[in-house]
């Protein structure tokens, strides 16, 4: 590894435009395309500032640890059979060999092209799902604590919590194999639910059998959990429209509408199937002569056994956090229904959209004025697909496919929908929260769970917490804001705001 100083690093980052910057080759060693990264002036400090503690602690000698989230970038660009570019969104931040927030197409018709689980994350389709109703704010604020009370009953939440829906081992493999249709058969879904949401809640390649008998034992109990860390529900209220005619297609009609966020994943089940993946592909690697820059890149080739294996235990892990927020959706909707003595289809308690945030999958996209069929690896980023593609509901067609983003703890959460920028540019990708500006050890040494349970108190917020020793994690000041993250997605073009909500109850583990 070539040791540089930090304006010698900067040399190879050059501006493009007021939103979007390039790393070009040979800011890392063997990258095949360059990275390009989405920020503002604040979120760019962030990131040069970590690169410059970075290369004034490096001995040259750096293997594993900790990795500016800008080296993570160009190391993934580095991986074998990837195409056009590594990218990153505005929300990027240092994670588990991809940075948290990058994209990264591999070729699926070159055969040394590879599928990396650090490319998808621990917590395998970690996603959110938004459900409407049609109460205002007005017919909530009073009954707002016995409500947020109410959906805390019902959800089991925290670290170690177990379901409450009856599910044996039967289920589970079932659930596995069937994601939503499980849940649809089961009768803890609409129909509709299945039309509004990404890949319809079932990926088709899932085979439950590529799933060890030790992630199955620690998903079992936990089928129907929010979980902790970052996850979240959230009563929330339609605090400003942007694009009225995109928020009538998904039910909105006017501010003070209150809606429901639901955002977990696949809890251990996911996160065993990954480490189950990362050790066998280690062992693949040294067979295939794979190198790569960082070790927790471990990969395997797409077509190999390893690397099929765990496209089926991912896609099965997928399915199982699809049929985890839905059992959650029915929970909500009968928390709703006993508080307001009304039912949720009287409520109009329907599933505007679920999008994951952590996922690879095979889509056509045109690389170079060819159309390719890519394996995409979207890893703390959302796909954001445009109007009239073949792939979302006939009712976005006309509108680009709704993409939620959800807010740090007691702030506010956006939609968004995709645009032909952003299928041009980033494979149909967006931004997916606020993004860590703070790490998690940073934050408990640094914030108290008094106060920030107090200051979402004084804002009128309803908080029921399981682990309040947990809160500081997600204190909003751990998170970048996430309004400049999605206006820096929205300026450069590859998103656009439908509306923007806001928090009055939240619920965490």
């Amino acid at each position: 590894m070539v040791v540089r100083t930090y304006d010698q690093e900067c040399g190879f980052i050059k501006q493009i435009d007021g939103t979007s910057y390039k790393i070009e080759k040979g800011f890392v060693d063997g990258m095949n395309v360059p990275g390009h990264f989405y920020v503002n002036p604040e979120i760019k400090t962030l990131l040069f500032d970590e690169l410059k503690q970075y290369t004034n602690q490096n001995t040259g000698s750096h293997q594993g640890g900790f990795l500016p989230a800008l080296k993570q970038i160009a190391n993934v660009a580095a991986l074998p059979g990837i195409v056009s570019k590594s990218i990153a969104l505005p929300d990027v931040h240092a994670g588990y060999g991809f940075a948290i927030g990058n994209v990264a197409a591999f070729d699926m018709g070159n055969p040394e092209a590879v599928v990396s689980p650090g490319g998808v994350g621990f917590d395998i389709n970690c996603g959110v799902r938004l459900v409407r109703t049609n109460l205002t704010e007005k017919d909530v604020e009073p009954l707002k604590d016995k409500l947020a009370q109410a959906v805390f009953d019902h959800i089991p939440v925290g670290v170690g919590s177990q379901g409450i829906i009856p599910t044996n081992m039967s289920d589970l493999e079932e659930a596995l194999e069937m994601g939503l249709d499980w849940s649809l058969r089961e009768g803890y879904a609409w129909a509709e639910d299945k039309e509004h949401c990404e890949e319809f809640g079932r990926m088709l390649q899932a085979d439950p059998r590529k799933v060890s008998t030790r992630a199955k034992k620690r998903g079992l109990p936990q089928l129907g959990t929010l979980g902790a860390g970052n996850h979240y529900a959230e009563i929330q209220v339609v605090d400003e429209i942007f694009d009225q005619a995109a928020a009538s297609r998904m039910g909105v009609e006017e501010t003070g509408q209150v809606v429901v966020m639901i955002h977990s994943g696949s809890r251990g089940l996911g996160h065993q199937v990954a480490t189950d993946a990362l050790t066998r592909m280690d062992q693949a690697m040294g067979r295939d002569s794979i190198r790569t820059n960082d070790r927790q890149l471990s990969c395997a080739r797409i077509d190999s056994e390893e690397g099929q294996d765990y496209l089926a235990g991912m896609a099965a892990a997928a399915n199982y956090a699809w049929v985890n927020r839905s059992m959650m959706t029915f929970l909500v909707r009968q928390a709703f229904a006993k508080v307001f003595q009304s039912t949720p289809d009287d409520l109009d308690m329907h599933v505007i959209y679920d999008v994951s945030h952590n996922i690879a999958k095979e889509e056509q996209h045109m690389v170079d004025g060819k159309l390719k069929r890519l394996l995409v690896h979207r890893k703390g980023s959302t796909r954001a697909f445009p109007p009239h593609h073949p792939l979302i509901p006939v009712d976005y067609q006309f509108t680009g496919q709704p993409v939620l983003i959800g807010g740090s703890m007691g702030t506010c959460s956006y939609v968004l929908t995709g645009t032909d920028k952003g299928m041009a540019e980033t494979f149909g990708s967006t931004c997916h929260g606020a993004g860590r500006a703070m790490s998690r050890n940073r934050s408990r040494n640094n914030i108290t769970y008094t106060d920030v349970l107090q200051r979402l108190q004084d804002q009128g917020i309803a908080i029921r917490v399981a682990s309040p020793k947990l809160v500081m994690e997600e204190a909003p000041e751990s998170y970048k804001d996430v309004t400049q993250v999605v206006d820096t997605c929205a300026a450069a073009g590859i998103s656009k705001k439908t509306m923007k909500l806001r928090p009055i109850a939240v619920i965490k583990g």
